[in-house]
């Protein structure tokens, strides 16, 4: 049997970052995210009788690294469709892989879906989430819709997400700024094994609740400069965990740092945009509707930026009829 979906990826507000459990990538934290309609990921899977061996093709590449990945998650859907068939599977991102931008969240809520639906399953939205997430954590946030939280859970069940509010809940763009293509050097996974070498990172899981709280309540009242000023701040704060890592994790680029100057100098401007960033050189600026225009007006002006993309908050993962093979 053969399906297809398509899964968002999504900017996580507040962040998540270490793991508690390796294998079934229980966070240390939960997080809020919300999904993005103009990066994503289709994935096309078939389980059949015809294949000797899995194979695994993304972007038109076979990574043994990536395929050995993929393949373990497949054994997780065998296991609980009591299949033995080995399956194709190809995967096609819309913007660059690696670099920052959430690829693995997308890739894996879209393999899971469409693995899921090939096996014959019918499993539930939350039940869905949770196997996502043991493919790559970010990517339980990408099975729901619109504004998503991730609860931390203490176990495989209880750690899972769904949707806080629709996708046209607030008119918020996430306006992605590629400042380089270049692969980063360390993973995010590899990245999250040094979270307890930080002095500072007891102090963030300490505070982390109140963010979680905060951030649903301004959320909710739909209070974007309360909203702009913690997520900022969050960023700054995760970053600097990674920073005094050991060794020291620098995702950043000068670009990157140019855009976080040139965003604090528009607001003061009386352009109201807050920048987040997650494990990459790429920076994402988030803005209300009404003030887009303006702000991609301004960042015309900015050379070093190698392509703008706009994102609307978007649906979760979905099947669709048109396959990649």
């Amino acid at each position: 049997m053969k399906a297809t979906a398509i899964a968002p990826s999504n900017i996580a507000f507040i962040k998540y970052w270490g793991k508690k459990d390796e294998e079934l990538r229980l966070p240390e934290n939960g997080s809020i995210s919300m999904n993005l309609n103009n990066l994503y990921t289709t994935t096309t899977v078939e389980f059949a009788a015809k294949y000797i061996r899995d194979l695994v093709v993304i972007d038109g590449k076979k990574s043994e690294k990536e395929t050995r990945r993929v393949i373990k998650h497949l054994d997780r859907i065998r296991k609980i469709a009591k299949t033995t068939f080995k399956a194709k599977v190809v995967s096609k991102n819309n913007f660059p892989s690696s670099t920052g931008l959430s690829s693995s969240a997308s890739g894996f809520a879209a393999l899971t879906l469409a693995a899921v639906k090939a096996a014959g399953l019918n499993l539930s939205e939350k039940h869905l989430t949770i196997l996502a997430r043991q493919g790559s954590g970010s990517a339980c946030r990408s099975i729901p819709d619109g504004f998503v939280e991730w609860l931390e859970g203490k176990t495989n069940e209880t750690s899972y997400a769904y949707s806080l509010y629709p996708s046209n809940y607030w008119d918020i763009l996430d306006i992605v700024v590629l400042i380089s293509k270049d692969k980063k050097d360390i993973s995010s996974t590899e990245g999250q094994k040094l979270t307890k070498t930080s002095p500072f990172y007891k102090v963030r899981l300490s505070n982390i609740n109140k963010k979680l709280k905060s951030c649903k309540e301004f959320l909710n009242k739909k209070n974007f400069s309360e909203f702009g000023k913690l997520i900022e701040a969050e960023t700054l704060e995760l970053h600097a965990i990674m920073l005094t890592s050991s060794p020291s994790l620098i995702y950043w680029s000068p670009g990157t740092i140019q855009i976080m100057r040139l965003v604090k100098k528009w607001r003061n401007e009386g352009v109201p945009v807050y920048f987040t960033v997650n494990t990459g050189q790429d920076i994402h600026l988030i803005v209300e509707g009404e003030n887009r225009e303006n702000l991609l007006e301004k960042l015309k002006e900015v050379k070093e930026i190698k392509k703008v993309i706009v994102n609307n908050q978007s649906i979760g993962a979905r099947l669709i009829n048109k396959h990649l093979f």
